[in-house]
């Protein structure tokens, strides 16, 4: 049964830029905290989370305060805002920026808000295209220079390319390991909070004492 009991935002999230285009369909809870969905969308395009990060919409920009980079500084605490305020009715969309070097945005389209299905696990991945780039590639017009030279033996970059990261497809793409990522990913926040809440009620009780 899905521990899940509030409603489902249905986000379609697209890398600007890509042709063919990469994109991810993801179901995670209303309530789920931008830092949180920051977490989901990493692992559904298989980035490493090495670089800073922003959500925006039209109305705010959200992401981790205090943070420098070549980017604004965020004006809202992402850790206090849920996916339901960035994209608060169907149609609604919002950009979210990863790596402000390399400039991937993922265009997020809120396609349905839904109730939960009792046996399914949220976050979920239930469709998508194409593999995620790799981290550092350059941006979407590097990784399009890095997916022709990795394509083509006679390609004066070819081999520096495959010396780089190996072969790459970048056609392939499967949901249910995306899917078993997140459960992975789920399990370690949930130990991590629980460690963080003992912690707490520790330092309480010292305090009392």
């Amino acid at each position: 049964m899905s521990s899940t009991t509030g409603s489902i935002h249905r986000v379609k999230a697209t890398l600007r830029d890509t042709k063919p285009p990469v994109w991810r369909r993801l179901e995670v809870p209303s309530d789920m905290s931008l830092a949180a969905f920051h977490e989901v969308l990493q692992t559904a395009f298989d980035w490493w989370n090495y670089h800073l990060h922003e959500f925006r919409n039209k109305l705010e920009v959200y992401g981790v305060p205090g943070a420098e980079d070549f980017g604004p500084e965020p004006q809202s605490d992402e850790t206090q805002y849920t996916i339901a305020t960035l994209l608060p009715k169907v149609k609604s969309t919002a950009v979210y920026t990863y790596d402000f070097g390399d400039d991937w945005q993922h265009d997020l389209v809120l396609e349905a808000i839904v109730e939960p299905e009792p046996e399914a696990a949220y976050p979920r991945c239930t469709a998508g295209k194409r593999r995620g780039p790799p981290e550092d590639c350059g941006g979407p017009w590097g990784f399009q220079e890095y997916l022709e030279a990795i394509a083509d033996p006679a390609h004066p970059e070819h081999e520096s390319m495959m010396e780089w990261r190996g072969p790459f497809d970048g056609a392939a793409f499967d949901a249910a390991e995306v899917n078993q990522r997140l459960a992975a990913q789920k399990v370690s926040a949930n130990k991590a909070a629980a460690r963080k809440a003992a912690r707490k009620k520790t330092a309480s009780k010292k305090a009392k004492a």
